[in-house]
């Protein structure tokens, strides 16, 4: 292999390392379902469709490096990929906690359904939910804009440059602010209908203890709450593909 071949494949192979850290972690292209195999050739895939525009930012620094450099280079493309995958697992994550919350909220927290992103069970509502937004992704055609959004990252965060930790933590504390204020936004109604049933059906229990009005109730409050998922579902993934459709295009 001559070294001007031999610096394409170092210089591929960066690309693969930021890309293929980065799939590892972001929504549905990391799902536990898709087998292993399917995720390492589409990782390679897209590292090979972006070379084309990335070549001529990573020849330059590998032509001039030698081995230690050339280590440096993997670990920080490594850590920058799983750095931005990160970032949009942690929505995936904030809209997990949501439909948790949501659940439990509405008397669902113990139908345990088909776990879809990660290999714990979950309720069925949850899955529902991340299942949807999943879809929404890939319909948006945000995948796409994801892969755009890696070439940009180059800019942002160059590999000469090294993995910068304080701003990577305040990126990322930013970033865990944004989602979890989305999935309080999210399941506000619900945790308003939660405390407004709980309280009413504990009153009642009060007034007539000879009664079970808990478990008589139970259905009620099922009923009542998937009358106000059914109504806001739409609002609901609306507001969550709206902030990770920002975070996609602003970084």
């Amino acid at each position: 292999m001559t070294p001007e071949m031999s610096d394409q494949v170092l210089g591929v192979f960066l690309i693969f390392c930021r890309v293929g850290s980065c799939l590892m972690l972001l929504p549905g292209l990391s799902s536990a379902r898709i087998p292993l195999q399917v995720r390492l050739f589409l990782a390679f895939a897209i590292s090979l469709a972006l070379s084309p525009a990335l070549l001529e930012i990573l020849l330059p620094l590998v032509r001039t490096a030698d081995d230690a450099t050339k280590l440096s280079l993997i670990l920080t493309e490594v850590l920058n990929g799983l750095f931005i995958g990160l970032l949009g697992r942690i929505f995936m994550i904030a809209l997990q906690f949501a439909g948790h919350v949501i659940a439990q909220a509405i008397g669902m927290g113990q139908l345990i359904g088909t776990p879809m992103e990660d290999s714990d069970p979950a309720p069925a509502l949850v899955t529902l939910v991340t299942m949807t937004a999943t879809t929404l992704i890939f319909i948006l055609n945000l995948h796409a804009e994801i892969a755009r959004a890696l070439v940009a990252s180059y800019s942002a965060m160059p590999p000469l440059a090294g993995f910068s930790v304080r701003p990577s933590l305040v990126a990322m504390t930013d970033n865990l602010d944004e989602a979890f204020l989305l999935c309080l936004r999210i399941s506000s109604p619900f945790v308003l209908y939660a405390v407004i049933v709980n309280f009413a059906i504990g009153l009642a229990n009060k007034l007539t203890p000879q009664i079970p009005i808990y478990f008589i109730s139970l259905p009620f409050v099922l009923a009542g709450g998937l009358f106000i998922f059914t109504y806001t579902i739409g609002d609901f993934l609306t507001l969550f593909m709206q902030d990770f459709s920002r975070w996609v295009a602003n970084g």
